[in-house]
């Protein structure tokens, strides 16, 4: 099984495979082609997107300068927003859902080297599958470690470092993050279309 292989089965790889190097070249290549377009290059946009990513939805807007590890372990849905310097390492996959926001500087990162140290030099990466539901707003900051799903409809402060589980539809924050309470009625602003 090559190092590609176990990755799509999260399971413990050698992360200096010189597959995955190749692998990572191409995406650099797209990435930074995406990088150089300006805002009126719509279609280009979208075209780089459909090559870098296993999938992406309708009216993604995605800002410059974003960086990725692999591109295709990453899945977006409709409607998402990903603000200036997001970055995504994605060994393990990457799921964002409909009408999500990311703030700038947003981070994600699905894989953990090993802690021993033997095991890290020779290049053990164990990846784990990050997923963001639908409706989120990750605030500008933000890094999102391995293996975190946040639900539907939570917001995740600004500056904070989500290392477990949120559940949908709260308010969380902070290092590390967690809960602070339920997004309710009383949140809303009054605002309509």
């Amino acid at each position: 099984m090559t190092a590609w292989d176990k990755m799509q089965k999260h399971q413990i790889y050698n992360d200096f495979d010189p597959d995955l190097f190749e692998l990572r070249v191409k995406a650099k290549k797209l990435f930074k082609e995406f990088n150089r377009t300006e805002d009126e290059e719509i279609e280009r946009r979208q075209e780089i997107m459909r090559q870098l990513f296993k999938k992406v939805g309708e009216r993604v807007w995605m800002e410059p300068d974003f960086t990725c590890e692999f591109g295709k372990n990453i899945t977006i849905g409709n409607d998402v927003y990903i603000n200036f310097g997001c970055t995504l390492l994605d060994c393990g996959q990457i799921t964002i859902g409909n009408h999500t926001l990311l703030g700038p500087n947003v981070s994600a990162y699905s894989g953990n080297h090993s802690l021993d140290a033997a095991e890290r030099i020779a290049g053990a990466l164990v990846p784990k599958p990050i997923t963001i539901g639908n409706r989120v707003w990750i605030g500008g900051g933000s890094t999102i470690l391995s293996g975190v799903t946040i639900g539907d409809d939570s917001v995740i402060g600004a500056g904070s470092i989500v290392t477990h589980d949120i559940p949908s539809g709260v308010l969380a924050a902070g290092n590390p993050c967690r809960v602070l309470r339920k997004i309710t009625n009383k949140d809303k602003v009054g605002y309509s279309i």
